[in-house]
């Protein structure tokens, strides 16, 4: 892999990210589709993440190419005491957390090795 030359002290104007319809004009343009049909199938597949990452999925998602995508569902917690690590001696009071979903987006290796 080759290094990128650092950034030059006056050089801070970094690339923007592509807006939406940037986005969607690109791939029109390379697929040789329109605009709208670019967005449908934007839109089928956040419906198929949404399937596959939800709670009766199986929490993988592959997308071919470039990433998976992970969702693990972290338990919630009760409220409890426990020993403060700063007073010892003194117990203090953990708040209850609500269950929470995470998600883990990790690079296929061809992927990593192109960048």
């Amino acid at each position: 892999m080759a290094k990128k030359a650092a950034p030059k002290a006056g050089d801070s104007a970094k690339p923007k990210a592509a807006t939406k319809s940037e986005l969607y004009s690109t791939l029109a343009e390379k697929t040789g589709l329109t605009k709208k049909e670019v967005a449908s199938v934007f839109d089928a597949f956040v419906d198929l993440t949404r399937k596959h990452l939800g709670k009766k999925g199986p929490g993988v998602i592959l997308i071919p190419g470039m990433a998976k995508i992970k969702a693990t569902i972290k338990p919630a917690t009760k409220a409890t005491t426990k020993p403060n690590p700063f007073k010892p001696g003194e117990m203090m009071t953990v708040k209850a957390k609500p269950a929470t979903t995470r998600f883990k987006i990790v690079p296929l290796k061809a992927y990593k090795e192109s960048l």
